[in-house]
């Protein structure tokens, strides 16, 4: 791209509309609960009649959805689009997840680095347990506060100004947190580290009771962490 005059790059020409449709899509899969189009609108900062018609077309490709109240939350297109997205990686760790899930009774998941955050990919209830904590796939927070997050960060070279937890986690082999993204919860994960690729994802655990082996919860989580790695291309 030519700079201008002045030197400048000028900024790349791009759709307004597209860009608050998948900004409505983002906040959708932030949210904890269906939100209201005045809710919406408001996080978009546009006009009712705009974040309107922004979701009548989300609705049309069975993205988005109403509840009987009259809010919105993501529809089953979204998972036919996601089965298409890090394909081989949820292959891979779906079956790992369930087997960790099932063993130390805690929910198991898998996520992935996106920009300065990171995202669940794929979670995994216990079976039998009737107290696991659920994990929505499409969770994110940023990639310095959590346990994944810094299993991510512990997986690549170290960086200036990183936080002491992440070089921590380097020498121990996993990352812990305690109410850094979710009060009250603690999680544990490890880096999936690829030959090719590097840092791939982490998979990690997360739990109410503090009364756990950690050691060996790192351990099993490292174990389903190879596993993963030795299928991805």
């Amino acid at each position: 791209m030519t700079e201008d005059a002045e030197g400048r790059t000028p900024t790349r020409p791009h759709s307004q509309t597209l860009d608050r449709g998948l900004r409505m899509l983002e906040i959708l899969a932030e949210a904890d609960r269906p939100l209201t189009i005045a809710a919406l609108a408001a996080a978009l900062e546009v006009h009712r009649s705009i974040a309107y018609r922004i979701l009548r077309t989300l609705e049309d490709h069975r993205l988005v959805r109403r509840t009987v109240d009259g809010s919105c939350e993501l529809d089953v297109g979204m998972a036919t689009l996601a089965r298409s997205v890090s394909g081989d990686l949820q292959s891979a760790a779906l079956p790992e997840l369930a087997k960790v899930a099932n063993e130390a009774g805690m929910t198991a998941f898998l996520v992935v680095p996106d920009g300065s955050d990171c995202v669940t990919l794929v979670s995994v209830e216990p079976r039998h347990s009737v107290a696991a904590v659920a994990q929505r796939p499409g969770t994110r927070h940023p990639l310095d506060r959590g346990a994944p997050g810094l299993a991510l960060l512990a997986g690549s070279p170290a960086r200036p100004g990183e936080r002491p937890e992440v070089p921590e986690a380097r020498r121990n082999g996993y990352s812990r947190s305690r109410g850094e993204v979710i009060p009250g919860l603690t999680a544990v994960a490890v880096p999936v580290l690829s030959g090719t690729r590097g840092t791939i994802a982490a998979v990690a655990v997360v739990f109410l009771s503090d009364d756990i082996d950690e050691p060996a919860i790192a351990d099993r989580l490292q174990k389903a962490a190879r596993t993963i790695a030795a299928e991805v291309p």
